[in-house]
């Protein structure tokens, strides 16, 4: 069992910038790969950002290459998101994942444990 909540969202200027934290407990931290995930209305949950336990592989979506970086502290039982040049079409709840697999893949299948989710909102 893995347990993830989400922390650092809010309302922000688009061209500002947020950290996303993401606090896992249950399973071994470093033995699995983490990922965010993001869901506006109307629209399907969508993959963000990706990164293994070791932290040598990391994966983008092209949407936010550049301008988001993904970061993980084991000893913490953490994984970051920091979100800079924030456009409005960045709007949505972001979610993280934990892969038990530690496959560093874009498809929600693959991501067995989820958190609750926090909310982002770029405003223009």
């Amino acid at each position: 069992q893995v347990q993830l909540v989400e922390s650092g969202g809010g309302l922000v200027q688009a061209g500002g910038s947020l950290r996303l934290s993401c606090a896992a407990s249950g399973r071994t931290f470093s033995t699995y790969a983490m990922g965010w995930f993001r869901q506006a209305p109307g629209k399907a949950r969508e993959f963000v950002a990706a990164i293994s336990w070791s932290s040598i592989r990391k994966a983008y979506a092209d949407s936010v290459k550049g301008r988001f970086t993904i970061s993980r502290d084991n000893a913490k039982t953490t994984v970051y998101l920091q979100m800079n040049s924030l456009k409005p079409e960045d709007t949505a709840v972001y979610y993280c994942a934990a892969d038990l697999s530690n496959s560093v893949v874009t498809g929600r299948d693959a991501y067995d444990y989820w958190g609750q989710g926090t909310q982002v909102t770029v405003s223009s």
